[in-house]
């Protein structure tokens, strides 16, 4: 059975076709979760007649009940015409201590003050965290002359699942493989699991953690455009993203000012947005700091003389600024977060730090168009998870070395507990799968642990050991993180060069010269010709206008990997392309070159293009070079054939006749 057939098979009324949601979103500024909710209404069934009338049905709602900022005056137009109108908005309600009454105030319909009944707020505490939530609202207006408020609350209800069965779904869970249920996994969260490798379906699964765990303390830092942020913001009624610019005390604990409490008493996740140094920032408050140090060890903050507890994990989610090997040389893996936070104690709570430098940039190709969990009912699903604890299987199978902190071993275990529960949650487990989520957990650890012996000499008096003994046959296990096999050892040696003398070859003195190539040449690579000139440059521009075909996108590709290759394993380079193409094939030029600037973070490039009718053909450095090409990078004669050894090894290849000349500015 295909798995879209067991999916619907064993979940049908509780999953979706996940690309039915841009179908009908349209210009509505609204979550995830509160689309799919109404699309589970209509549309949570394989029948396409039954989608296709769904689909229209939602978009009537839409059209017709949610408040668009642009369109509040129609709406309110509406309410006193008809005197009752269904609306979904966002609302937020607080206390008007002097007259003694709760008040709502409408995100989107902009109007605020509005009484509503105190059963209502105590049916739905939420309302009062002061971060809104998605409701359907039944709207009234009255016309009497002696109201003071003309607008009526007469019902309202958030947009939430609010029955589940979690039996039900643990025992579906055993007619899966562990693959098709991971794969059914990243369908929820709206991706396409054929892009993804195993390791990189683990990094996206793992963001669910915080939904999973009570009390987890996650951070992911990487490239833009990689959809940090979505999980926190989309996902789930029961967690809220905020700017990590606009947190205070207040907000995030408790308001002194009538004792309110803030974001970590309503919501299971709060999750920290944009969470990076910028310039002009605001100082980081060191009091929040603290109290929020001491809630992520405690569960619990102190405001005035009051002791609170509360069960909301945390989530960081911010940019990197440089390449993985230029941090690991020069700084450390949190050099992007604020410096307020850059603290061994505040940092020794994170339990995982998730590599956002290995997370795909996000593409239309790489969405799902299959059928995956109404978000909703995920959910709430993750929310009952929330009650059970799966980190004795850990216990059971190893042993964590004991050097190893209170606070790693914790780490350890609320991981390896987060990503059974998601993967496991029948709690049904091989030795092999065990050690699988177990080793990523440690690795999340790790990652944390080996940045703060960099900048906080504590650390480095008890050293600990990343290592476990396997109960069944007593092998010892190490674990490492990828960051460190893949560039520690280049890293290292770099700097064994630098240091000591050792290995350097003669010094090469370039002048200014031509080259000439014949038809049918061999022996001519990139490196050859270029790298020498270009080493030490940080700033290079490329002008071609020649970069059309694919042949040539890959000869292109096979030169920035030869700059890769040039530079210092932690040095970075800015690459600027102008080029162009013919106006009916730009977009498809585009898109191949917007993917170049996701395949070469890796390398250490930041990658950028431009389109210009230009006709020169030449490479400028910031080193003084400036290498005039005649044919520009298309030097090579295409391969034809399955197996040319051309393909992989560029001295093989013929050329065409050409010149390059090589000019010192």
């Amino acid at each position: 059975m295909e798995l879209q057939e067991k999916i619907l098979a064993n979940f049908e009324g509780k999953v979706v076709r996940k690309d039915l949601t841009s179908l009908v979103k349209g210009n509505a500024v609204v979550p995830t979760y509160v689309l799919e909710y109404l699309l589970g209404q209509y549309c949570a069934i394989n029948d396409e007649e039954i989608i296709k009338t769904g689909i229209e049905k939602v978009k009537s709602v839409i059209k017709s009940n949610y408040v668009h900022r642009s369109e509040a005056e129609i709406v309110k137009a509406t309410i006193r015409q008809t005197g009752n109108h269904k609306i979904i908005d966002k609302i937020n309600v607080s206390l008007n201590d002097k007259a003694n009454i709760y008040e709502a105030e409408f995100a989107n319909l902009g109007i605020k003050s509005v009484p509503i009944a105190d059963k209502m707020v105590m049916d739905h505490q939420k309302l009062l965290s002061g971060a809104g939530v998605w409701c359907i609202v039944n709207m009234g207006f009255s016309h009497a002359a002696d109201t003071k408020i003309r607008w009526i609350i007469q019902d309202i209800k958030p947009i939430q699942v609010s029955n589940i069965n979690l039996e039900e779904f643990i025992l579906a869970r055993k007619n899966f493989t562990t693959d098709e249920w991971l794969d059914l996994m990243m369908h929820s969260i709206g991706l396409n699991p054929e892009f993804f490798n195993k390791r990189g379906k683990m990094i996206q699964i793992s963001r669910l953690i915080t939904h999973v765990e009570n009390n987890y303390n996650f951070i992911e830092l990487g490239p833009k455009g990689t959809g940090k942020s979505h999980i926190f913001s989309e996902l789930s009624p029961h967690g809220v993203l905020v700017s990590g610019g606009d947190v205070s005390k207040a907000r995030l604990f408790v308001n002194n000012t009538g004792n309110k409490i803030g974001l970590v008493g309503y919501w299971d996740v709060v999750a920290l947005d944009e969470f990076e140094q910028d310039k002009g920032s605001k100082r980081v408050d060191g009091d929040l700091v603290k109290i929020l140090q001491n809630y992520m060890a405690n569960k619990s903050f102190n405001r005035g003389k009051e002791t609170y507890q509360a069960t909301a994990s945390m989530a960081f989610i911010g940019n990197t600024k440089h390449s993985v090997p230029y941090m690991l040389k020069n700084s450390h893996l949190f050099e992007s977060i604020p410096e307020g936070y850059i603290k061994g104690a505040f940092l020794d709570r994170i339990h995982l730090y998730i590599p956002g430098w290995e997370v795909r940039i996000l593409k239309n190709s790489v969405f799902s168009t299959s059928y995956g969990f109404i978000v909703d009912y995920l959910a709430e699903i993750l929310k009952e998870l929330r009650k059970a604890d799966y980190s004795g299987i850990v216990d059971a199978q190893v042993k964590l070395h004991g050097s190893l902190s209170t606070r790693d071993k914790t780490a350890i275990r609320k991981t390896f507990s987060g990503l059974a529960k998601l993967l496991y949650p029948d709690k049904i487990m091989t030795g092999e799968q065990i050690l699988e989520l177990l080793d990523f957990a440690v690795e999340g650890r790790k990652r944390v642990k080996d940045q703060l012996y960099i900048f906080d000499e504590t650390f480095r008096v008890e050293p600990v050991e990343f290592t476990y003994i396997i109960n069944s046959n007593g092998r010892k296990v190490t674990v490492e993180t990828l960051e460190k096999s893949n560039y520690s050892t280049e890293v290292a040696d770099k700097q064994l060069e630098i240091h000591t003398g050792l290995n350097e070859d003669k010094p090469v003195y370039l002048t200014s010269k031509q080259v000439s190539i014949k038809d049918n040449q061999t022996g001519i690579s990139y490196k050859k010709l270029f790298a020498e000139y270009l080493k030490g440059s940080k700033q290079i521009t490329v002008t071609d206008p020649y970069i059309r075909y694919m042949y040539q996108f890959r000869n292109f590709l096979e030169f920035c990997v030869m700059l890769g290759k040039n530079k210092e394993v932690d040095e970075e380079i800015n690459l600027h392309l102008i080029t162009w193409n013919d106006v009916p094939f730009m977009k498809d030029s585009m898109s191949n070159l917007e993917e170049f600037q996701e395949s070469l973070v890796d390398l250490g490039i930041d990658f950028t293009f431009e389109f210009q009718d230009l006709h020169d053909r030449h490479i400028v450095a910031d080193n003084g070079w400036k290498i005039n090409l005649g044919r520009g990078l298309d030097i090579f004669e295409r391969r034809e054939g399955k197996f040319v050894i051309g393909d992989i090894d560029q001295e093989s290849r013929k050329c065409k006749n050409c010149e390059i000349i090589f000019v010192r500015g």
